[in-house]
């Protein structure tokens, strides 16, 4: 398919997204070989003579240069001196003929001793019997291991700490300490007091100065019969300087990053505010905070005139277990994120600093986000354009599995630009104040602390503050509260006036299970037709002003408010496999076809609709059981 016919790339306005790659061409090669038996930092980058560390590369490429790292570890940081000129003349790191290369920013330790002089057990009594058998082991941390930056030092929280609600927040996981600890691999579980490592094993704490570690290994083993590694870097890739342009970046791992928590947003791999950065078939693998960062970093940043931050592709990465923001980005352009995997984010629960999200964009102008799976955030959303974004399409990704997340999808403040969200597949979104799911004990233990724990949220699109937002083709299903909610946000005057939640538009969406609605508006004024409702409750579409707020089904929705004339309920079965990522759908009667929105003219998959088309984000299927794959991603 040529880029004239990849209908996928045609954004809102027409216009089609500005692909700007073309073919490499190298005018040298370097090559990095920490297992080389004469590797050395002093060598010239030859196959018999490599550099041994990959930052040595780093220092003395040039635009044209291609650096390529053989397998290995690599402990450092690598930060490019200089970038490339220009499509054809970038600097590309890159793993040799696939090999595994994997850039970690920790170190190993040992020399382990029994940890003494601190309480198991609160108060001063004697230690309970079941404290026996408990072992915990303690290590002075080398200060060679931490020249410059001691993440054991460093709280989560960064400067910028305004925009976190302290009444409603519980601290601990922003005061914890950035500093990871991992075992064979797998990760310890940080406790902010040292008699909590009596509650449970694979556990760490602190010392006040950073300077000691204590850790309970799991099963209370010796740490001699294991790997343990600690952090001691911030960033694996991140250049020293700004706005460095034409990277490339591919097949390396980087694990371990010891980030803080955004903003300003400083990923384990950084673009550091540059431009034409190509990041592909990477992984990113247990940062403590944020994955890539591919913009402006933070808003506290003065603009340069005439400079240019964005047109980055994303592509082909999987970016997994990341603490708070898989890939974050503030105002970006022409930014492409395709064909990647974003699982496990937000383990850190620190949403309400409202940086977190497998994908947070602010001010993103012009971008083009498909094929993605991003697959169970826990408390943060999937997908976040936050403010003033413009003409930005998200087509045929798959959000899954919300943890106790309050939306798959969230629009902010974006008013006067059109947005287009399509054929994507939108499921199951737990919502964030599941009493179920909540500590039962009072006090900071709690994730969040408010009045609001009988509030039912989980939904799959949720707008504030935004006007001027196309749905179309889309399944939304097991969504714990609404598929769709949006709310008036009068007094955000951005830039000139606030948002209305007006001239949204809903075009041939299929809605399943959701809990308590399919669509929830705050007024009349916005567009709904060729939509299609499957196993819903009683007043499943509904609009909240003017009050009384109305609760209807779908004739008096056609009735009262003239939309969805052309809309339906069906009878239907759909059942996807989060493991496997598959769907299994059985039409029980014919669903009847629509017209085709003028904007979209593809499916799921990219198949192209002939002008009629049933609801939802895949044509084609029938009365018949249809199993098949979900996964979007182009892998090759």
């Amino acid at each position: 398919m040529t880029e004239q016919e990849d209908f996928s790339a045609r954004l809102p306005n027409g216009h089609m997204f500005a692909f700007w790659e073309v073919p490499q061409e190298y005018e040298r090669e370097l090559h990095v070989d920490v297992n080389h038996p004469h590797a050395s930092d002093q060598n010239d980058g030859s196959p018999d003579r490599p550099f041994k560390t990959i930052n040595a590369a780093a220092q003395v490429a040039t635009p044209g240069t291609r650096v390529l790292i053989h397998g290995g570890i690599y402990r450092e940081t690598v930060q490019p001196a200089m970038g490339g000129t220009g499509p054809e003349k970038m600097i590309s790191y890159e793993a040799y003929q696939g090999e595994k290369v994997i850039i970690k920013a920790s170190v190993e330790v040992k020399d382990f001793k029994p940890s003494v002089g601190w309480r198991l057990f609160r108060g001063f009594r004697d230690a309970p019997p079941s404290l026996e058998g408990i072992k915990v082991w303690e290590i002075e941390l080398n200060p060679e291991d931490f020249k410059g930056y001691n993440p054991f030092c460093a709280v989560n929280i960064l400067h910028d700490r305004l925009f976190i609600e302290y009444d409603k927040t519980d601290m601990t996981p922003y005061l914890n300490r950035r500093g990871m600890v991992f075992v064979d691999g797998k990760p310890m579980q940080q406790v902010p007091l040292y008699n909590q490592l009596s509650q449970s094993d694979n556990t760490y704490w602190v010392e006040a100065n950073g300077q000691k570690v204590h850790i309970r290994l799991p099963g209370d083993a010796d740490p001699r019969d294991h790997v343990i590694e600690v952090t001691n870097r911030e960033q694996c890739f991140a250049p020293k300087v700004p706005f460095l342009s034409y990277i490339r970046v591919k097949g390396l791992t980087l694990a371990h990053a010891a980030t803080g928590a955004p903003v300003p947003q400083r990923g384990a791999l950084s673009c550091y505010r540059g431009h034409h950065w190509i990041i592909e078939d990477c992984t990113i693998d247990w940062s403590n905070a944020t994955g890539i960062d591919c913009g402006n970093e933070c808003w506290h940043h003065s603009f340069v005139e005439g400079q240019i931050i964005g047109y980055h592709v994303i592509r082909r990465n999987t970016i997994k277990d990341v603490g708070v923001c898989g890939i974050a980005g503030m105002f970006v352009r022409n930014l492409l994120i395709e064909d990647n995997l974003i699982v496990g984010t937000g383990w850190q629960r620190m949403e309400l600093s409202w940086e977190a999200g497998g994908i947070k964009l602010h001010h993103a102008v012009d971008c083009l986000i498909r094929r993605n799976v991003i697959k169970g955030c826990i408390g943060c959303d999937a997908l976040w354009l936050d403010v003033g974004n413009e003409n930005c399409r998200i087509t045929s990704n798959l959000f899954i599995d919300g943890i106790q997340s309050r939306e798959h999808i969230f629009i902010e403040c974006s008013r006067d630009a059109e947005n287009l969200i399509d054929n994507n597949i939108i499921w199951n979104v737990e919502g964030r104040y599941d009493k179920n799911a909540l500590p039962a004990e009072p006090g900071s233990s709690g994730w969040y602390k408010t009045t609001e724990l009988d509030i039912r949220n989980g939904y799959g699109i949720y707008l504030e503050g935004t006007d001027r937002l196309r749905m179309v083709n889309n399944l939304i299903g097991k969504c714990d509260k609404a598929g769709f909610f949006a709310k008036v946000v009068a007094f955000r005057l951005w830039p000139k006036r606030g948002g209305t939640s007006r001239e949204n538009k809903f075009f041939n969406n299929l809605f399943y299970q959701c809990g308590e609605a399919a669509i929830i508006l705050p007024n009349q004024h916005n567009q709904a037709e060729g939509n299609a409702y499957a196993q819903m409750p009683p007043g499943y579409l509904r609009v909240m002003y003017p009050e009384p707020e109305m609760c209807l089904d779908l004739a008096t929705w056609q009735e009262f408010c003239g939309f969805d004339q052309t809309g339906c309920v069906c009878d239907v079965d759909i059942d996807i496999n989060s493991d496997d990522l598959t769907m299994e759908v059985v039409f029980k009667s014919e669903l009847p076809k629509v017209s085709a929105d003028e904007k979209v003219c593809t499916d799921y998959f990219g198949n192209r609709d002939e002008g009629k088309r049933i609801a939802g984000p895949i044509i084609g299927l029938d009365g018949r059981k249809n199993r098949f794959s979900i996964d979007p991603r182009k892998l090759d």
